[in-house]
């Protein structure tokens, strides 16, 4: 496979020839280097930060991101919307699951503090555990601590509440831990966040591990997601023939994912059972926290989401929230419209306006009718799949993908902006998985412009039921030759 190559998705020949192109445009090789690779790397390392409630997890992943965006408030299990940020340090991008907002008192300490940390920690590479320095290692903190062992991932121990020199003793304690240097930080000021994120980039590795199944030969991975209640048990206790999942009226009946190997169309696929994503409920109950959080990490290790929606509901902003994880993730995607033998005529007619408006995001995504409960349109799926499957495996060589941007270039040119008329010169796919173009052009290029370059995209190589992820590199001003 070309993937192999240390030119990202190029093989050798078309590499030299793309380098050759690059220069006689004025590009410097190593700016298209970091371009390609930048592109076409895949889904980013993940780190997960974990530790018990109120230890300022919430306000280190800010200082972290670089931005408030984790909701924090001075009380245990606050929550927000999402769970998943994106990071940058010293060049390096990642994704940080914030793990805070759980209820000490849910389950029951034990089982509150395992759900909080196994969850997170499932999908990640690495692990930063933060631990109030100001109060010491609790029994709370050496259960984590069991949970991070049993893992097996490498951590690293953030000392935090360290505010001056006077904290410095207060932190060397939690060498106790067993976990290594303990950082002292201030996620409240800032102190020592710097020296942490150096140690962090050494434990994350440069590319995420390849957690798809069909790496190792095994099944290929679906995440069945979706709001509580559209069905999802059904479909899976329906595909599989026989109940394997608990199905109840009550809606988020289910909390963990329950991963099952199911044959269908000759080919054993393993399916992901995720809890269903709530509303956003500023005070979630603990377990119902952890079903989004339990849903981001199955989205993290699946190939395709199998996004269900209820069609006797209107398709609202949890629908679209969900649909919007799931695409940010780079997943193969596939629409199933569940509980289609309800519909009546009029129900049926709103409907269909409705995904007109509403899923404009992801009109490219494999669609199909189903019953959980009778069945209906079953066979459909899997044909949806893989075609979901090969459209985010889809390669298109770089000669090719030259000539059709040639064509796009002449027949319909970026609009003038300020006596300027930007140009595409040329572009590469630097990776598939999803599949990720890098273009080089010779000004900046309008969001109008790239959307009108995705959607032709589509239509001359297909990309059914994956995103398309296309970043733009702008040709730098050379100094004037005397």
């Amino acid at each position: 496979m070309n993937d192999q190559h240390d030119h990202g998705a190029l093989g050798d020949a078309e590499y030299t020839e793309f380098m050759e192109l690059a220069a006689e445009e004025g590009f410097d090789a190593e700016e298209v280097e970091g371009a390609i690779e930048e592109a076409g790397h895949g889904p980013l390392p993940v780190l997960a930060v974990v530790g018990r409630p109120n230890v300022g997890k919430s306000t280190l992943v800010n200082r972290i991101i670089g931005r408030r965006e984790a909701v924090v408030e001075d009380k245990p299990g606050v929550t927000r919307d999402r769970v998943t940020y994106e990071a940058e340090w010293a060049g390096r991008r990642f994704k940080v699951v914030d793990t805070g907002g759980w209820e000490q008192d849910v389950l029951g300490i034990d089982a509150s503090v395992a759900a909080q940390a196994e969850f997170a920690i499932e999908a990640a590479d690495a692990c930063l555990f933060v631990v109030d320095a100001t109060v010491g290692a609790t029994d709370t903190d050496e259960a984590v601590v069991k949970l991070l062992r049993r893992a097996g991932k490498p951590v690293v121990l953030a000392a935090n509440k360290v505010d001056g020199q006077s904290g410095e003793a207060d932190a060397a304690t939690l060498w106790s831990l067993g976990l290594g240097e303990p950082f002292p930080v201030s996620s409240l000021h800032g102190r020592g966040t710097g020296d942490l994120l150096d140690e962090v980039l050494k434990k994350l590795p440069e590319a995420p591990e390849q957690r798809f199944g069909n790496a190792v030969g095994g099944p290929r991975r679906i995440a069945l997601i979706g709001r509580p209640n559209v069905g999802k048990s059904s479909l899976l206790n329906k595909v599989a023939n026989e109940d394997r999942v608990v199905v109840n009226e009550l809606a988020g009946t289910t909390r963990d994912p329950v991963d099952e190997l199911i044959e269908l169309g000759g080919v054993t696929w393993k399916f992901v059972d995720t809890a269903g994503i709530r509303k956003k409920v500023h005070l979630q109950s603990g377990a119902d926290y952890y079903a989004s959080l339990r849903t981001a990490a199955a989205i993290e290790k699946a190939e395709v989401a199998v996004i269900l929606i209820d069609t006797t509901d209107k398709i609202s902003v949890q629908d679209q929230r969900i649909i919007t994880m799931a695409v940010e993730s780079g997943r193969a995607i596939v629409i199933a419209y569940n509980k289609w033998d309800e519909l009546d005529e009029e129900r049926r007619y709103y409907l269909e306006r409705e995904i007109e408006t509403e899923m404009q995001q992801v009109t490219w995504a494999p669609r199909v009718n189903v019953s959980a409960k009778t069945g209906r349109h079953m066979e459909k799926l899997v044909p949806a799949i893989e075609t979901a499957l090969a459209g985010w495996e889809t390669r298109v060589p770089t000669g090719r993908l030259n000539a059709f941007l040639g064509e796009i270039v002449a027949a319909n040119p970026h609009p003038i902006r300020g006596g300027k008329q930007p140009r595409i010169l040329f572009g590469t796919q630097a990776g598939t998985k999803p599949p990720r173009f890098v273009l080089f052009a010779s000004g900046f290029l309008e969001a109008g412009y790239r959307r009108f370059i995705e959607r032709r995209l589509r239509e001359e190589f297909g990309f059914d039921g994956t995103p398309i992820h296309i970043s733009v590199r702008v040709r730098e001003k050379r100094g004037r030759k005397k």
